[in-house]
């Protein structure tokens, strides 16, 4: 009996104690029911407003740079780079997408293919610029972008640069096609800069973890021609 005695006043504490809290609670919903009511309706109107961006302001700017990216992705096609980089008089080019629209995936997308434009022109200081104002974790595209910065770095003469970027492009996303890639590039790299067992070590990541890859066919000339290089140094 005692034990149950003990039970029930411990039942009817905790019940005291919910009802405290909730009377706590009310309380403190009275005394603030104006504070309360303004985060509501800011927090309903912040959501209002983020949809109708999305539905009446980026919605249409999405299609307009849709329809804009189509025309300079022709050219590019093409190989017409100065009509893909700065229109035909009637259509934007690429700089254009990326001014106009680049608060749009198609604008942000521009400055992959003006960089890559830029490349082909042999501006490379330009088509770094515009490389690193893309941002994208396509599994393709994204690497591809931070391996084209590095074939510029390489072109304006710092290997080391080049090759760090080639790594990075190649560590961006482990696919059959970029990350073998840009392990060559950057395996090509360390062997211009004499460092050989970094040019190893990076060969043998393509040898050990892309074997069906098109690098990995003949990479063990590669080795042997750094290793060899390497004794005779």
């Amino acid at each position: 009996m005692a034990d149950k005695k003990h039970l029930d006043e411990k039942g009817d504490q905790r019940l005291e104690n919910i009802e405290e809290t909730l009377t706590r609670t009310e309380q403190f919903i009275f005394n603030n029911q104006k504070n309360i009511s303004v985060v509501v309706f800011v927090v309903v109107i912040g959501i209002i407003a983020y949809f109708a961006y999305n539905k009446y302001y980026m919605a249409p700017k999405s299609m307009e740079a849709s329809t804009q990216m189509f025309n300079a992705q022709r050219y590019f096609e093409q190989d017409s780079i100065e009509k893909a980089l700065y229109g035909d008089g009637n259509n934007l080019g690429f700089i254009d997408i990326s001014g106009k629209y680049g608060s749009t995936k198609q604008g942000n997308l521009a400055n992959y293919y003006a960089g890559i434009c830029f490349l082909k022109k042999k501006d490379f200081k330009q088509a770094i610029d515009y490389l690193e104002d893309f941002s994208g974790d396509d599994h393709l595209i994204g690497p591809m972008a931070t391996g084209a910065i590095g074939d510029a770095q390489l072109e304006l003469g710092d290997q080391k640069k080049a090759a760090a970027f080639y790594l990075e492009a190649a560590n961006q996303d482990g696919n059959g096609f970029t990350a073998p890639l840009f392990l060559m590039k950057a395996g090509n790299v360390y062997e211009l800069m004499g460092k050989y067992d970094d040019a190893i070590s990076t060969y043998e990541r393509i040898k050990t973890n892309f074997v069906k890859s098109k690098e990995a066919r003949n990479i063990d000339k590669y080795i042997a021609r750094a290793t060899t290089a390497k004794k005779n140094k």
